[in-house]
């Protein structure tokens, strides 16, 4: 019984594999180059159509293309890098007395100038310790002078030998050193005001103010390492770059410094400002093979801020009257690039020539082309992806409305009559075919529901 069983499935098997082989196997070719039908008298089942230089369907009339000139004009060569902004000058405010903090004078991020208070040390033992160097220097000044006296009068007895010369240079010598003495009240003096002054701690530098990194109320010491607040000067400010090594005889012949450099944003199509190049650093960097270099911005509307990213292009030089085509016309093969010139044939017909060329610079959604094109030419921007040498071409504007009566002729329509070659298969709609609207495909036929018992 396992035994028939076993031969059953075989056979079953079998029987499915010719089944599938069946349902696989190709239509046969006919000798035209189409298909033969595979079920003779079945609607939307017969030869198949076959696709012609000119697209789909086998037609052959001229490709719709949008055409261009060739034109001249100055071309700006520029060097593209990436770089960070920087401020001009970063200040971190520290105190230089120690104290408590009893005021601060300024708002986070808000502008100020060389001079504004931005904070206030308690000042009353500074200025008493002024008021302290001021009375010794009074009475020094005091001892000073009684000096100055005593020794005019030795001087006038030591002729009638009432005072001895020796008593007259001890005299001598004590006016000296109380003069001394006032000397380094004096500079007393002048250190405590300087420490009063310090008690007002002011902005070294214009510029923005960051946030308060020390709250009032707290002792301060001079020196502090966090420093209480982080002032940045961002009018102007300053962009540090790189690009490559062999970019530098390009800068170095154009002048180097004050070249004209733009700044764009990280998607490179908005551009932020426009300065000049300050900066050239002195060494390459080995490590990657590139240059430093720093340009200036006015910065007035603030478009640049300090830690931002940006794209950098510095202009090196002009190219006067270059050829010039849209960047999307350029095609790229196997053995370089290539556009598409409209020329005439023999009929006098435009036609697509196939030109090699070479694209000097990309910028901007335009190429500066060096060789392969010449003024006058009219090459193919849009619609080259159908051309190939030789194909027959015309200008979008002029291509003709669709014909209803002639998409439904051989070769121009697969949606033909049931039972005729390309039954049941429809239309791709064409570039040309604008306004024609969409081609009838005639719906088929509903099977006879079957009958109720």
């Amino acid at each position: 019984m396992r035994r028939v069983v076993a031969i059953a499935l075989v056979i079953g098997a079998i029987a499915v594999l010719g089944w599938f082989v069946f349902l696989r196997k190709p239509a046969a070719t006919l000798a035209d180059g189409s298909d033969a039908p595979a079920a003779a008298g079945k609607p939307g089942e017969g030869k198949r159509i076959r696709r012609g230089p000119g697209g789909p369907g086998g037609f052959d009339g001229p490709i719709p293309v949008a055409l261009g000139d060739v034109a001249r004009r100055d071309v700006p060569i520029y060097l593209d890098g990436l770089g960070t902004v920087q401020a001009f000058n970063t200040v971190t405010v520290r105190p230089q007395v120690s104290g408590q903090l009893v005021s601060v004078a300024f708002k986070e991020g808000q502008e100020v100038k060389a001079g504004d208070l931005l904070a206030q040390i308690d000042p009353r033992s500074f200025e008493a310790q002024l008021q302290q160097a001021l009375a010794q220097k009074s009475q020094n000044e005091a001892l000073l002078n009684t000096a100055r006296r005593d020794l005019q009068r030795f001087s006038e007895l030591v002729g009638d030998g009432y005072v001895s010369k020796q008593q007259l240079d001890t005299q001598a010598q004590t006016v000296a050193q109380l003069q001394a003495t006032v000397k380094a009240n004096e500079a007393a003096v002048q250190n405590a005001r300087i420490s009063v002054g310090y008690a007002r701690v002011t902005a070294p530098i214009s510029g923005i103010t960051g946030l308060r990194l020390v709250d009032v109320g707290n002792l301060v010491d001079a020196g502090t390492t966090g420093g209480l607040v982080v002032v940045t000067q961002i009018k102007p400010i300053s962009v540090l770059f790189t690009l490559p090594e062999q970019s530098l005889g390009d800068i170095r012949a154009a002048g180097g410094q004050g070249l004209k450099v733009l700044a764009f944003d990280r998607d490179n199509t908005r551009q932020l400002a426009a300065g000049e190049l300050t900066v050239v650093d002195n060494q390459i960097n080995q490590t990657t093979g590139t240059i430093l270099l720093k340009a200036t911005f006015p910065n007035d509307d603030k478009a640049l801020w300090p830690g931002q990213f940006v794209n950098m292009k510095l202009l090196v030089r002009t190219e006067k009257n270059g050829l010039v085509i849209p960047a999307n016309a350029v095609q790229r093969g196997p053995n370089g690039d290539f556009v598409y010139v409209s020329t005439a044939n023999e009929k006098g017909e435009a036609t697509a020539e196939m030109r090699p060329i070479k694209v000097a610079l990309s910028e901007g959604g335009t190429a500066l082309i060096a060789s392969g094109l010449n003024d006058g030419d009219r090459i193919v921007v849009d619609g080259q992806y159908r051309l190939q040498p030789g194909s027959r071409i015309k200008p979008a504007g002029d291509a003709p409305a669709a014909d209803p009566a002639a998409a439904a002729a051989p070769g121009g329509d697969a949606a033909g009559k049931p039972g005729e070659p390309g039954g049941e298969r429809k239309r791709r709609r064409r570039p040309d075919d604008a306004g024609a609207g969409p081609a009838p495909v005639e719906a088929p036929t509903p099977a006879p529901s079957p009958a109720k018992p």
